[in-house]
């Protein structure tokens, strides 16, 4: 069984993922509850962070110690997966190889907020990845230049995710021309890049092209039973009985 966590960033997941299990952004537990379920290869792209307990690396652990495949990107799968790779976890993507490579640091960078599922995970705000991406589509066309892209790329970064919108950065920005501060949203409307999108699709034609097998082969680490993890374990075990944690 194939499982991908996904949300905002891929909102019509169902279009590209055949044969694969869509649930939502993953919180603390899911990835646990998906090994136990029976799944083989798990792909996490979006999760909770703010209200929720968020995915647990030792989770991630656990699903590669039973043999599971385990993929992130774009989001919180990329992020997980920058810290996990070096014990099997997959990254897939450019937002997973800035973060493995430490050119971004900052978590809130692939941070977005969003509508409900019901409204189809609308965006109210834009990640600083897209921002980055795009201004750097900008400056290969000629259309701002690297000054420009510098200094809005730091107008963003100094904007509070919850509020990072492309609106508030030109309007923050210091842009004396008023014609450039009219022509750039033009130019950023047009060729907006959706890096996030564009990593999630490929973590989803990965995960298609994966066998729905358990490795048989050992990690080359050992699984520790932590008390954090027998608790966390007996927790979720207990919602899976009764429907919620007793």
């Amino acid at each position: 069984m194939k499982v991908l966590f996904v949300g905002p960033t891929l909102p019509d997941a169902v279009n590209h993922a055949t044969g694969i299990a869509i649930r939502g952004p993953a919180v603390q537990g899911d990835i646990f509850r998906a090994v136990e379920e029976g799944a083989t290869v798990i792909g996490i792209v979006d999760g909770g962070f703010e209200y929720t307990a968020p995915v647990w690396h030792k989770e991630v652990l656990y699903a590669l110690n039973a043999g599971a495949r385990v993929l992130g990107a774009a989001s919180m799968g990329a992020l997980r997966a920058a810290e996990c790779h070096s014990f099997g976890m997959m990254g897939i993507g450019r937002v997973f190889e800035e973060y493995r490579d430490g050119n971004r640091v900052d978590d809130s960078d692939v941070a977005q907020i969003h509508g409900p599922a019901a409204l189809g995970w609308i965006p109210l705000s834009e990640p600083l990845v897209n921002i980055t991406a795009t201004l750097d589509l900008l400056v290969h066309k000629q259309l701002v230049s690297p000054t420009e892209a510098k200094h809005l790329e730091a107008v963003a970064r100094a904007i509070f995710f919850k509020e990072r919108t492309w609106r508030s950065i030109i309007a923050r920005a210091l842009i004396p021309n008023e014609e450039r501060r009219s022509t750039i949203p033009v130019a950023v409307q047009a060729h907006s890049v959706n890096l996030k999108r564009a990593d999630a699709i490929a973590l989803v034609e990965t995960m298609s092209r994966l066998d729905a097998k358990r490795s048989t082969s050992s990690p080359a680490w050992t699984f520790e039973r932590t008390t954090l993890w027998n608790e966390m374990q007996k927790y979720h075990c207990a919602a899976n009985t009764s429907g919620h944690p007793s």
